[in-house]
């Protein structure tokens, strides 16, 4: 047994640039709030291991300003809101020191509301591809995801949620790839089309993950 191997630290004490204790800890407030069942600390946990996954896995990009989106998006979140991106953005820019990459973490941040990414944004196909690693998780991991989103969104009626999370689904696997990345595509992909198929299914078929 290896004793000397230091224990893995946890992203949400990783040091990040501009990232102060006090905007840490009010962040990490924020991401706990009573409402967020799976927009919550989990999720910026699995978001922020996500990016350090595609960063070993080869891929470049601006870690500053992609860790500090992966701390702001959805840093403002209301389950009957559909502006939760752009008020996050607007928070970033009032919270981060002038000295940080300020605009290009808010349109990180406003990017994460459709991901809809361009050709050649490496920061954002990483940001991307970090916030959706979800869906080539284990399939229990999958299934707590899918149950959490549905509980965060109990307000909407049933037969509108279903009808909506299938046109989701759907999207996602009528795109050319789930990932945009190559590491993404090659950690993820395959176990990202199991998932949404099997929830796709399930759903057509009225039946609860």
């Amino acid at each position: 047994m290896d004793t000397d191997r230091p224990a893995p630290v946890d992203p949400l004490d990783a040091e990040v640039e501009f990232l102060t204790p006090g905007l840490r800890s009010d962040l990490l407030e924020r991401w706990n709030e009573p409402r967020r069942r799976y927009h919550n600390e989990t999720h910026l946990r699995a978001v922020l291991r996500a990016v350090d996954a595609l960063e070993s896995d080869g891929e470049a990009f601006d870690g500053t300003a992609v860790r500090l989106a992966a701390w702001f998006h959805t840093a403002v979140f209301d389950p009957t809101e559909s502006e939760n991106n752009d008020k996050s953005a607007a928070f970033t820019e009032k919270a981060l020191d002038p000295a940080a990459p300020v605009d290009e973490v808010s349109r990180l941040v406003r990017l994460m509301g459709g991901h809809r990414v361009e050709a050649g944004d490496l920061n954002g196909a990483v940001l991307s591809d970090a916030d959706l690693a979800v869906l080539g998780a284990d399939p229990e991991t999958y299934d707590t995801y899918s149950q959490d989103v549905r509980h965060e969104f109990a307000h909407v009626p049933g037969e509108r949620f279903v009808a909506g999370r299938i046109a989701s689904l759907e999207a996602l696997l009528e795109r050319k790839s789930v990932f945009l990345t190559r590491a993404g595509r090659d950690l993820w992909e395959k176990q990202a089309h199991a998932n949404l198929n099997r929830e796709l299914g399930l759903l057509r078929a009225g039946v609860s993950a």
